[in-house]
């Protein structure tokens, strides 16, 4: 919610930088040939406000030139701005503010409305089995439809009433599965995985362009190039768009065009197909002909707007300037972004709705101090916010921040690798935002410093697997990241390995993980093969299990560590990890090289409380000592207390395969003997040792149950800050 009376501080704030101010008003209504100064018309028509964004910038610009260094505050009036190209700020345009006039709501629109749409023609009937019903126009502009690719914005995309309208699919809801790849062609496109053979003794992936499909639907599809498969190809953290190039009715093969997913093709994987003229069969699909400019729709209702998207940039691009303040404003429905914020210091985006977007809502590269504060970012096709900045050499931080941003349904066209927040660089932060409804994960992070506090995480992870609602990992220099005072609850993840709550994956080393509240988040926390993290002072509330430990290294892993991949070792030259700042900041990195450097050493599990769940898993256990990882102080009310491979089993531990197989297993429970020695140190209570609050995340537990050693969680500072 933007509130005028932090935009006027703000604004002051601003001006106090400068030894003048001047504002100019802006108005669908107004007329560039205005001189701006007004926020309305003048009774005799002869000044007003100004049309255009871009007229005021231009004018700003004049004034400097004139007058020298000014803070300039432009107010928009209420209504819809329609942009068809971005408007670049740079250096000369620092010390503006962008906001509404007063209460008006501000629509910033990247796209335009449709009209013309006219009854299906004879010929065009023929595909669709409800020709009455579908309309069909021709799109007002040449160019700008956009292809879609295999993992990047949609291009085109259809609106009704400022609702994001779906692709005709096949099925209409729910996944096919891949009936099998076919193992013979012209030329090998991928090689597979020879370590995962999962059906037939097929490489996972391998394939020569093409997959097979069950039943006779697609064989009263007409031959078309727009037609595109979506799906999960190989792994279930990994989705792209192949265009079909043909289909083999006989063989009931699809032959797909290059470029292919990058892991290939593998049977019984999930997808559906998108963009299928004869599979318009419900009210609010559409079709796009790229090459012959046609929307075919079923429009929702009889009344309504509808509107496509075109704007192929960004909203905003600040370039090198400092001190801009966007504020208070709605960006929507573009086939890009929203902003991008390239170097400067000190710019904000603030109070700002940014919704039915084709790109990443905002980017953040380079610079200081550069910001986004509550917002909100919903309906977006790729990922929320980036922030990338500060020197991995000098470890500089870059101080970038995402606060109390409200970030729900992200990630609704490409499935994964698309996020609420990434972090990237050194030093920058995420606190207070409330992350919720995605297919994928939520956070990452790459770099050093960074910290991500105060979040509340929910409902993400929702369609794929081996992922998290925080997920990190394979670079031992990322250290120093903190994550702390989250609440991850209520997470789901239906493809294969499951979801963890905060996963630190292939040998992510360095993190410290407290004060965090996890319900029912599933694997709660894993530690993939690394070292010196510190899991303390959380709790965990029927996870199973709230804590993961592997040596993957020891096991399936291996080939990081003998040659055949070298990034792990490149990356520690790479920041000369044994001189200044690296080695007196992250001491621990000097001891990576002791011989053992595949062993999970120096992780620290201490002073959490858990109940309700599964206490911890130990993969590879037969590998190493397992005493090696310091256990202690932990309140325990877990009935089921550690799962580990059975003692005397030799080979790759096989939970690479699937993490939740119970063959080769065995679950120890608290009436165990092994118990009592295996974690000594450590307190075993009834459970439930405690009671949740789900909406807050706030557990009372008696003070004679918390562990010794124990620090309050601020529960009520977590999630988004109610502002007055």
């Amino acid at each position: 919610m933007f509130h005028p009376a932090v935009a006027i501080l703000l604004s002051g704030l601003l001006a106090s930088r400068c030894t003048a101010q001047i504002t100019l008003y802006v108005s669908p209504t107004g007329d560039d040939r205005f001189s701006g100064r007004l926020a309305a018309l003048r009774p005799d028509h002869a000044d007003g406000p100004l049309r255009s964004l871009d007229r005021a910038i231009q004018l700003l610009r004049a004034e400097r030139a004139e007058r020298g260094p000014l803070h300039g505050i432009i107010q928009l009036r209420r209504g819809t701005y329609p942009f068809s190209r971005t408007l670049r700020l740079t250096a000369g345009d620092s010390n503006t503010t962008i906001r509404p006039y007063r209460h008006d709501h501000v629509t910033l629109s990247g796209s335009m409305e449709i009209q013309g749409f006219a009854h299906l023609r004879p010929g065009q009937e023929a595909r669709v089995t409800r020709p009455d019903s579908i309309l069909v126009a021709h799109l007002p502009f040449s160019g700008n439809v956009g292809a879609i690719t295999p993992r990047s914005s949609p291009g085109l995309e259809l609106f009704f009433d400022g609702r994001r309208m779906p692709l005709a699919r096949w099925p209409n809801e729910g996944w096919l599965h891949v009936a099998d790849v076919p193992q013979t062609g012209d030329s090998l496109l991928h090689p597979g995985l020879e370590r995962e053979k999962r059906f037939d003794g097929v490489p996972a992936g391998r394939h020569f362009g093409r997959i097979t499909y069950e039943g006779s639907r697609p064989h009263r599809w007409r031959p078309d190039t727009n037609i595109t498969l979506h799906g999960y190809w190989t792994f279930d953290w990994s989705d792209s768009y192949q265009r079909v190039a043909g289909i083999d009715t006989s063989r009931h093969e699809f032959r797909l065009s290059p470029p292919h997913h990058g892991y290939g093709y593998a049977k019984n994987q999930r997808y559906y197909a998108v963009n299928v003229l004869e599979e318009l069969d419900r009210p609010g699909e559409w079709y796009c002909d790229r090459a012959e400019g046609l929307l075919y729709f079923w429009p929702p209702s009889s009344k309504g707007k509808a509107t496509v998207s075109r704007l192929k940039e960004p909203f905003f691009i600040l370039d090198s300037v400092s001190h801009i303040a966007l504020e208070g404003l709605e960006m929507t429905e573009s086939q890009a972004g929203g902003v991008v914020i390239r170097g400067g210091n000190d710019n904000l985006v603030r109070g700002t709705v940014l919704r039915n977007l084709g790109g990443e809502a905002i980017r953040i590269e380079g610079g200081t101090r550069n910001g986004v504060e509550e917002c909100e970012l919903t309906a977006l096709a790729l990922g929320g916010i980036l922030l990338r900045g500060g020197d991995r050499m000098t470890l500089t931080p870059a101080g970038h921040y995402a606060a109390n941003n409200h970030i729900h349904h992200f990630s609704e066209w490409v499935r994964t690798g698309q996020y609420a927040i990434i972090l990237e660089g050194v030093g920058n932060k995420a606190a207070h935002n409330e992350i919720h409804d995605s297919p994928f994960e939520a956070l990452t992070l790459r770099g050093n410093d960074h910290v991500i506090e105060y979040n509340d995480v929910y409902r993400v992870t929702q369609e794929t697997g081996d992922a998290g609602a925080f997920h990190t990992g394979r670079n031992w220099t990322w250290q120093g990241n903190v994550i702390r005072y989250n609440y991850f609850h209520d997470l789901q993840g239906p493809g294969l390995h499951g979801v963890m709550g905060v996963y630190l994956d292939d040998w992510a080393c360095g993190f410290t993980v407290t004060g965090n509240v996890f319900y029912r988040a599933g694997r709660a926390t894993l530690i993939g093969g690394g070292r010196n993290n510190t899991v303390e002072n959380n709790i965990f509330i029927e996870c199973s299990p709230s804590i993961h430990i592997d040596a993957r290294g020891l096991g399936w892993a291996g080939y990081y560590f003998d040659g055949t991949r070298t990034e792990l070792f490149d990356q520690m030259k790479e920041v000369k990890f044994d001189t200044p700042p690296y080695s007196t900041r992250y001491p621990q990195l000097l001891t990576m090289y002791d011989g053992e450097t595949r062993v999970p050493k120096y992780n620290v599990i201490r002073n959490n409380i858990s109940w309700g769940g599964r206490w911890m898993d130990v993969y590879d256990y037969n590998a190493f000592d397992f005493s090696v990882v310091s256990i202690a102080g932990n309140v325990i009310g877990d009935s089921a207390v550690l799962r580990r491979r059975e003692p005397g089993r030799t080979g790759w531990d096989p939970y690479y395969l699937d993490i939740d197989t119970r063959e080769g297993y065995e679950l120890l429970g608290r009436s165990n003997p092994e118990i009592p020695r295996l974690f000594s140190g450590n307190r075993f209570l009834p459970s439930p040792i405690g009671s949740i609050s789900r909406s807050s995340g706030a557990v009372a537990i008696a003070p004679s149950k918390l562990p010794a050693e124990w620090d309050p969680i601020p529960f009520a500072q977590i999630g988004r800050v109610k502002k007055r």
